[in-house]
């Protein structure tokens, strides 16, 4: 049934490109994963599943009125998630809500902010004011020259775990040197973290005895791509970031996701990845397809204190359909899992074309399920409008189906752009079994209370 919000929004069909996937795998009880007798299958997505997608009325985003407020003046703001509890939930410190963004000076342009980004701490009463309170790390000690997006857990001793991106230039001097030509050649990142001690009062949230920093996950260049095989090859730009911590409500497992690229064993177009035998029979893979080879990583998580972890295969590649599966999560409804990501327009592959959005995949009985896209295989869960392509970016999806996401490059009636570099209007998402639906538009920037993974999602 249309609501009001669908109607406003009015229906808009999109022929792009979907993140497919045929995870294969066996049921997870809460005795016992199928995670050891799967942990070596990856899924593909296919140029052949690349063509299926079709943004509908359901999937489109409202478009964002270009006359917004910024939450915090002096700095852009991009990449967003909330200080969570062991269990998936929100933290709730003293009645304070935590969030962590990806942050910048404004004294830099808008294409300049992420070679200088870091990770700034914002709180809120309601959830809806933020206020900024900088910095939360000595950067001196802090691994890269900066710092992209990551999550952060609070254990039940009250210790926050920071977990984020290092990204440096391999050839500096400690790491902490940049040479802005061409960097992205060089842009290696790695897996790290610190602890906090956190407290609130009057004055708001504060974080206090930084722990030592860490890395704990380095890409292996047999499953995941390092930055000299990168240079081999060269395409945009690599990945080995965005960890995401994750406890499994129905197994107590925990793992880090992340974003990745196919190494050394897949630096090749298997049959598979084209797509079934009578698609590659009629269909021409154009040159250098191979060197879009985008994956989601996972980590099995080994310790309390999630410094020892097990790097695996990953959950799902892309290699001839799309370079970056960024930001990748997980939510859960019973023994129902959707496997999330994002992905830009620019990144896809030579011969397909698809929008910056959202993408989801459905399985039912585990984290290794067989995974199909959602919305009758559309896979889209939240794509911009038409009329504004590029308006927002980075959409999280929190456990009970409120989706985060920061205000990118808006466009006016007149068409001109705006860039954003603030929090977005939150979605609510529902989910229902292998279907989405976006059901209204909540306040810029709201996180309302939310409870642990694998509650409903309706």
């Amino acid at each position: 049934m249309k609501t009001k919000f669908h109607e406003k929004i009015g229906k808009i069909v999109l022929g792009t490109v979907i993140l497919t996937s045929t995870l294969i795998a066996g049921t997870a009880s809460a005795q016992q994963s199928t995670w050891d007798v799967r942990d070596d299958h990856t899924s593909i997505w296919s140029r052949q599943q690349a063509e299926q997608v079709a943004l509908t009325e359901e999937t489109t985003a409202p478009v964002i009125d270009t006359d917004f407020e910024n939450a915090a003046p002096d700095v852009w703001i991009w990449d967003t998630w909330p200080l969570q509890n062991r269990d998936g939930s929100l933290a709730i410190i003293k009645g304070y809500r935590v969030a962590f963004a990806l942050v910048a000076p404004r004294t830099f342009g808008w294409n300049e902010r992420h070679t200088e980004a870091r990770i700034g701490m914002f709180y809120s009463k309601n959830g809806k004011d933020w206020t900024y309170a900088g910095i939360p790390y000595e950067y001196d000690k802090a691994y890269g020259h900066q710092q992209w997006a990551g999550s952060a857990m609070l254990d039940e001793e009250g210790k926050v775990h920071f977990f984020y991106t290092a990204t440096t230039d391999m050839n500096a001097n400690g790491g902490k040197e940049w040479n802005q030509h061409d960097w992205v050649k060089r842009a290696e990142q790695r897996l790290a973290k610190t602890t906090f001690d956190i407290s609130a009062d009057k004055d708001g949230v504060h974080l206090t005895n930084e722990g030592e920093h860490q890395i704990i996950l380095e890409a292996d260049g047999e499953h995941y791509e390092t930055i000299e095989q990168f240079q081999n090859h060269g395409n945009i730009i690599t990945a080995f970031r965005d960890p995401f911590f994750f406890q499994d409500p129905n197994t107590g497992k925990e793992y880090i996701l992340f974003e990745g690229q196919a190494g050394s064993n897949r630096n090749y177009l298997k049959p598979e990845n084209i797509g079934d035998e009578e698609y590659r029979n009629t269909h021409t893979v154009p040159e250098g397809a191979e060197n879009y080879n985008g994956n989601i990583g996972i980590a099995e998580v080994l310790d309390e204190d999630v410094t020892k972890l097990k790097l695996l295969p990953p959950l799902i590649e892309s290699v001839g359909a799309n370079h970056q599966l960024e930001r990748p999560h997980v939510v859960v409804d019973g023994d129902n899992y959707y496997l999330l990501t994002i992905s830009h327009k620019f990144t896809y592959a030579p011969g397909l074309d698809g929008p910056d959005g959202l993408y989801g995949f459905y399985g039912k009985g585990g984290l290794r399920a067989d995974y199909k896209p959602v919305n009758n295989g559309t896979g889209v869960i939240v794509a911009n409008p038409e009329e504004s392509p590029f308006q927002a970016y980075s959409w999280m999806v929190l456990p009970d189906g409120q989706t985060i996401s920061f205000i990118n490059e808006p466009t006016d009636e007149n068409g001109v752009v705006k860039y954003g570099g603030t929090f977005a209007p939150t979605l609510k998402v529902s989910f229902d079994g292998d279907k989405t639906t976006i059901k209204k538009e909540m306040e810029v920037g709201e996180i309302k209370p939310f409870g642990p993974y694998g509650r409903s999602l309706r």
